[in-house]
């Protein structure tokens, strides 16, 4: 099948990949010739694992292809993804421009029956927003149809997520039309539903708020354990094997961040305030949410104070292990208030340095975890990477000004941290000292 992908950030660059390496004619489309060019190398803009081995191979087979000319790429396509970026605006409204210009570029190239399916996380209403787009700028009147096809692969496992999600879904107008969508995800041979295309947009928002709920309730019982003395994640565990609630997503620490739960937990709350719903429970998520840093940084400031003149050691920067995405990254806002508070700040992370350094030039960069502990008067954890799990912490330790370890993810733990004479602060779990 011939397929046009537009927009190739984290969703549309891994959809047009996938569908080349089922055997798809692809063509990707970007307005950023820098980007175009280097992806028809074989270098991907994103870091996903997994990702440039098949993006190699299928430029190798002439399976997909890069490009600026949207136009060109619309005529050659049965069926075009529409997979643009829509950030939040200042109010939490999806910002729909990116979308619209796609819409009305494909209309003026319609030549023949189309399929456009919006792949981008976009509010109700937006299919009969671009279907409107297109009758309104079409240069011929012929057929089409906007299908909503939402997207849930997380970043860091995205390559795995496309080849075998949990489900499929296909918001069409009538199932015939849906019957193309299913021809081409037929190969991967997963669960698919057809519904209609309002139900398919708030399937995708409702299932990310209702995991962005999850977080804030388990970080929210961290708080709780801090104070009474339990282990929150002992908690979490024996409410992870309860079948009605599950483990994922109970991990307590320094909250969601990425491009797209913080985005779309407050879209959904603009969409309900807009049909005059006032949603209680995601005004509450969202707030626990924004707590969590400056909560993490007073304590770091509360045992380290005065800041100024301290070096603090920071171990990651992307919002989360595996990606080098720094969207919401809690690394960022902690860095600042440290910065902010006159101290040094020198940090590591396998794949997202230099993009911290472009948003942050005060940022010093180590070159590897025990550079960034060298001098430290503490060492932070901010992304669960695995190669930190594995430190030698006795190497760590010695090279610390001051061994002291304040784990915004609980990877260590806290009995080991205190018989290596490691003052040990993390979330859920209380503050262990060594007797040192």
């Amino acid at each position: 099948m011939n397929v046009a992908v537009i927009g190739t950030g984290y969703v549309g660059l891994v959809t047009g990949v996938v569908f080349a390496d089922l055997g798809n004619d692809v063509i990707c489309v970007d307005k950023d010739a820098s980007k175009v060019e280097k992806l028809s190398r074989g270098e991907p803009t994103i870091y996903e694992p997994g990702l440039e081995e098949m993006l190699q191979r299928n430029i190798r087979d002439n399976r997909i292809t890069f490009t600026s000319d949207l136009a060109a790429a619309a005529v050659k396509a049965d069926v075009i993804f529409i997979a643009v970026g829509t950030p939040p605006k200042s109010n939490g409204e999806s910002d729909l421009a990116q979308v619209q210009e796609a819409a009305e570029a494909i209309a003026r190239a319609l030549d023949r029956y189309k399929i456009i399916v919006n792949k981008s996380t976009v509010p109700v209403g937006t299919g009969n927003f671009v279907r409107d787009l297109i009758i309104a700028n079409r240069r011929q009147k012929v057929d089409f149809d906007v299908v909503s096809n939402p997207e849930f692969l997380r970043e860091g496992s995205a390559i795995q997520d496309t080849l075998k999600p949990d489900r499929i879904v296909i918001g069409a107008p009538s199932k015939t039309v849906a019957m193309t969508l299913l021809e081409l995800y037929a190969p991967l041979e997963r669960p698919m539903m057809i519904t209609d295309v309002e139900s398919a947009e708030m399937i995708k928002y409702a299932s990310n708020a209702f995991l962005a709920t999850k977080i804030s309730f388990i970080n929210a019982i961290a708080d709780l354990c801090e104070k009474v003395g339990s282990d929150v994640l002992q908690v979490a565990k024996g409410m992870g094997f309860d079948n009605r609630i599950g483990a994922a997503f109970l991990q307590a620490g320094l909250g969601f961040g990425g491009s797209c739960f913080p985005k779309d937990t407050l879209s959904l709350i603009h969409i309900s305030t807009k049909f005059d719903e006032d949603n209680e429970l995601l005004h509450t998520v969202v707030a626990i949410n924004e707590r969590r840093v400056p909560r993490f940084c007073e304590r770091i400031e509360a045992r380290l104070s005065p800041l100024k003149g301290k070096q603090i050691g920071m171990l990651g920067l992307a919002f989360k292990p595996n990606t080098d995405d720094l969207r919401e990254a809690k690394s960022l806002e902690i860095i600042q208030f440290l910065l902010d508070g006159g101290a040094r700040v020198k940090a590591y992370d396998p794949v997202a340095m230099s993009g911290a350094a472009a948003l942050v030039p005060e940022l010093e960069l180590a070159e590897n975890a025990y550079a960034a502990a060298e001098g430290a008067d503490a060492l932070v954890i901010v992304t669960e990477w695995n190669e930190f799990k594995l430190l030698n912490l006795e190497r760590v330790k010695s090279l610390m000004a001051q061994p002291i370890v304040f784990d915004g993810r609980n990877i260590y733990s806290p009995e080991r941290m205190q018989a290596l004479g490691i003052e040990y602060h993390s979330i859920g779990r209380g503050i262990r000292k060594s007797h040192d």
